[in-house]
């Protein structure tokens, strides 16, 4: 019996490895290619085991090959080499010429704290680190601290009233100030990273207001990651092209998935055919049953509790869902990942205690080397 077993899930492992045996339906449904040429088996996740269709797990009760080929599928994309975003804790080289003759030439102490002081032996000028806050007021610790304080459910003004309690002087309007240039900073920066996502995607749509006007946020996202892939504004619903969402979405991604699942808008149904050509469209999906949308529900929420907090939005193109996307993917850990943020399952890993402050290093290191 056990060496039954062992040739099941031996040829388990080479179906895994073949491209195109396998095909994700969803986190819970993969269907698997008769090896015969008959066909295929769907295996489906039921009260936390697999089954499957095959007469060998159907009938006879066995572990068959085509469970074994998912489950080995599902554990290579785990293992996947994590790249890690790490905090940059000094200069390697000369700001001004790029040299790496610097020595470190004491330290300066002002009202953002302690910054330390280098010295390039080349040029012979002198520079400080703080690398994504120079010439800034206050220091990173309270500009992060207020980005964390924002995106976590604090509106500007309760932003600003925490702040004042660690002794920090601000207005509601500097706290908004912040957001705008380092989201804008970030998502230079996190649009060039490349996230190991799945081949199944999914896209939806929520209303909100600006000044009393209806306006509607299109999102995609992946389906096994949560990872936030794109989004965009637009003034209209049922007449809004999402060619453009959809092709951002490939182009951030660089690839296309093979399963897109939508709601019944017309326009998705367009826009798969046009850009995701060769990605299968499922429409008319329920929040209940075999294929549904209750992922994208759970983002949606996540936006209707940021607008009630705000309140309604100022602005058609605000940073405050730029910086959503950001919190949402790389900041906040998700109970459905086991408390990892959609980044980390997606193999991307932002490193330090403090993520905000790791992310905007990052990007001001790879801005200024443009």
């Amino acid at each position: 019996m056990t060496t039954v077993i062992t040739n099941r899930e031996e040829r388990g492992q080479t179906i895994a490895q073949l491209n195109g045996q396998i095909q994700r339906i969803d986190e819970s449904l993969y269907t698997v290619k008769s090896q015969s040429g008959n066909g295929e088996y769907a295996v489906t996740m039921v009260d936390h085991d697999w089954i499957c269709e095959c007469p060998d797990n159907k009938f006879r009760g066995v572990k068959c090959k085509h469970i074994f080929a998912v489950e080995f599928s599902k554990s290579l994309r785990a293992e996947v080499a994590v790249r890690r975003i790490k905090p940059i804790e000094g200069l390697t080289e000369c700001i001004y010429c790029g040299s790496r003759n610097i020595r470190k030439d004491g330290k300066r102490k002002n009202k953002s704290g302690t910054i330390q002081i280098y010295e390039c032996k080349n040029c012979h000028k002198y520079f400080t680190f703080n690398i994504g806050f120079e010439h800034m007021k206050h220091s990173p610790k309270a500009i992060t601290t207020a980005m964390q304080l924002y995106f976590s459910g604090e509106s500007f003004r309760n932003t600003q009233k925490s702040l004042r309690l660690l002794g920090v002087q601000i207005s509601h309007k500097t706290v908004f100030m912040w957001i705008k240039k380092y989201v804008a900073l970030m998502k230079e920066y996190s649009e060039k990273l490349v996230p190991n996502i799945s081949d199944t995607w999914r896209a939806d749509e929520i209303r909100f207001k600006v000044r009393g006007n209806m306006k509607y946020l299109f999102a995609v996202m992946d389906d096994e990651t949560r990872f936030w892939i794109a989004q965009e504004v637009a003034d209209t619903k049922h007449s809004h092209d999402t060619q453009n969402l959809f092709a951002l979405s490939k182009t951030l991604m660089r690839k296309q998935p093979k399963q897109i699942i939508t709601d019944g808008l017309y326009s998705y149904a367009v826009a798969a055919e046009v850009i995701l050509d060769e990605a299968k469209h499922i429409r008319h999906v329920r929040l209940q049953g075999d294929i549904h949308n209750n992922k994208m529900e759970r983002l949606n929420g996540e936006i209707r509790d940021r607008e009630k907090t705000m309140r309604g939005l100022k602005k058609k193109h605000t940073p405050i869902f730029q910086g959503m996307q950001i919190y949402h993917n790389f900041i906040r850990g998700h109970e459905a990942l086991d408390g990892k943020t959609p980044a980390e399952a997606c193999g991307m890993k932002v490193e330090g205690e403090n993520k905000w402050l790791t992310l905007i290093q990052n990007a001001s290191k790879q801005h200024r080397e443009k």
